[in-house]
């Protein structure tokens, strides 16, 4: 595989002076989950309790907000963390989001998304969900939207450093690594390769 990195390390170069900003770009594997299982507790319980939704109404809306998600990780990996930009402050910016990570792919505190980071994006789709669809189908929704994105974010986690045997680990880890060794403009589904497939930037079999 092509040597399209700085180091395998755990660790990873400093990106910020500031020693608060470098805290909070480094993140324990588990603190997505501490910060949105709660989030998504209280959207069920929006869901039931305050919208009086029936379990197939709550069940379709959660699987269509897990759908979305696939499709917004796609999109996001694809043409947000791997756009380039040319200006200097451009790519210091990309370096920071993205970047650093496919030069220390294996930095076990950058591999999951920074809540100073993340939750403002969260607020932001929770704002999109609230002006396309009704109460009744946004708590549902966003509670399956969120659950796509800690899939994700533990998937990615995951797929740097478990070794997984067989099934659908492997496979998924084999994609994910051809992503980050081979060629970065395929493989941008990091928890379903469905769009890959489906926007033609899968690998090829061979």
């Amino acid at each position: 595989m092509k040597k399209n990195f700085v180091s395998n390390s755990t660790e990873s170069t400093r990106m910020f002076k500031s020693n608060f900003l470098e805290g909070l770009s480094k993140v324990p594997f588990y603190i997505p989950l501490i910060v949105y299982i709660p989030i998504i507790g209280y959207m069920i319980w929006r869901s039931f309790i305050n919208e009086d939704m029936t379990f197939l109404h709550f069940t379709m809306a959660f699987f269509s907000g897990l759908g979305v998600w696939t499709l917004v990780e796609y999109v996001l990996h694809r043409f947000v963390f791997h756009f380039h930009p040319q200006s200097s402050w451009g790519k210091r910016i990309h370096f920071i989001f993205h970047g650093v990570h496919h030069d220390y792919p294996n930095d076990a505190k950058r591999l999951v998304m920074p809540p100073s980071a993340s939750l403002p994006l969260a607020a932001l789709f929770f704002f999109l969900f609230r002006s396309f669809i009704s109460d009744y189908l946004l708590y549902a929704s966003f509670a399956g939207f969120i659950f796509g994105y800690l899939i994700y974010d533990m998937m990615h986690y995951a797929l740097h450093h478990y070794n997984f045997k067989s099934g659908l680990g492997l496979k998924m880890k084999k994609h994910h690594m051809l992503h980050h060794y081979s060629d970065e403009t395929k493989g941008y589904g990091v928890s379903s390769a469905v769009w890959d497939k489906i926007f033609k930037t899968n690998f090829s079999r061979k």
